[in-house]
């Protein structure tokens, strides 16, 4: 059956018109931001094979890899907050404790590792320490109702409060097996580093946006009234969010100590990194929408430019401008489309 929208009056065929055309204008946009952004990475790839040394080499890709793995697994974590909690930088999902909580993750790790406990028990100890504090941002979060931004920024300070404490400002050197084999092995010319974050890349991803638990997810931040209406449990699926985040941190803290040989101070500072890879990776979906294979994307593409920076030996400061100027684009190119939409 049809709809003569011409017979119900000008000012419905023309309202009608209006909206098909901000939907056109919308799609338009939305890919030209995603097609621009992977021609962008492929520019950014040309320009330093051309002008850095050794950028393409086998070894130098893997330590690309490497090295984009401890952001990269500490971004996938907060991609998954930000699919539970919305897109919404101030009201939505956000979890700004993610640094915080692997510096304190990897001071636990390497305290018990220094204590004489085994790798099996510190490995579970780092874990536990990422898992609680991904579990205090749930409580506070989901059953308090704090909004994620004060609430993470909150635990964030306990959090870097509590390794000042164990660490006394120092680092906590730490040796073991395992830490020998993440930090010097390698599969397949790829470091232990980078194979771990494909890994957790893959599983994580497969979790989020090939099950029924990721639909729920996504539907959780996406439309939680009409996800509501239809029986889900909001609350639940925003902790559990949260709960995978924390594990992320606790994990890469595990890998930050055998990058680093022991503990580190100023973890802090990673959270700029962590911020910019989770937001820039919406851009290399086809909606706009958080991904993690977009979120993969993202650290490549960041870790190609810090590495490129750093053949070319230019100053690091400049990666940090960029980081700055990258946040600001991605926030307002998809703020400006998703209200175009």
């Amino acid at each position: 059956m049809s709809v003569d929208v011409e017979g119900l009056g000008p000012g419905f065929a023309s309202a009608k018109r209006s909206v098909v055309s901000r939907g056109s204008k919308a799609r338009l946009a939305t890919a030209s931001l995603r097609y621009g952004a992977l021609a962008t990475f492929a520019a950014v790839v040309v320009v330093f094979s051309l002008t850095a040394p050794f950028f393409l080499t086998p070894f130098n890709i893997g330590n690309i890899l490497g090295q984009s793995a401890i952001t990269g697994i500490l971004a996938i974590g907060l991609t998954v907050v930000v699919i539970a909690g919305g897109p919404n930088v101030v009201t939505g999902g956000i979890d700004m404790s993610l640094a915080a909580n692997m510096g304190l993750s990897a001071a636990v790790y390497a305290a018990m590792l220094r204590a004489g406990y085994s790798d099996g028990l510190a490995i579970v100890g780092a874990l536990g320490v990422g898992l609680a504090i991904g579990a205090v941002n749930a409580a506070a979060v989901a059953l308090i109702g704090i909004i994620p931004l004060l609430a993470t920024l909150a635990v964030m300070n306990v959090v870097s409060g509590l390794e000042l404490v164990l660490t006394e400002n120092t680092v906590i050197p730490a040796s073991s097996d395992i830490l020998s084999m993440l930090s010097t092995s390698s599969f397949f010319g790829v470091p232990a580093l980078g194979t771990v974050f494909l890994v957790v890349a893959f599983f994580i991803g497969l979790l989020v946006q090939r099950t029924r638990f990721g639909l729920r997810l996504y539907a959780t931040g996406e439309f939680p009234e009409a996800a509501r209406a239809a029986g889900l449990n909001i609350k639940l699926y925003v902790a559990l969010a949260f709960l995978i985040s924390g594990l992320c941190g606790g994990l890469a803290g595990i890998l930050n100590t055998a990058y680093l040989s022991g503990s580190s101070t100023g973890s802090g500072e990673m959270l700029l990194p962590v911020v910019v890879i989770a937001l820039l990776g919406s851009v290399f979906s086809r909606r706009l929408v958080p991904t993690i294979g977009g979120t993969l994307l993202s650290a490549l593409f960041i870790g190609i430019i810090l590495n490129g920076f750093q053949l070319l030996n230019l100053s690091s400061t400049l990666v940090s401008g960029l980081q700055g100027g990258l946040i600001l684009l991605t926030v307002s190119a998809t703020t400006l489309i998703r209200r175009q939409s």
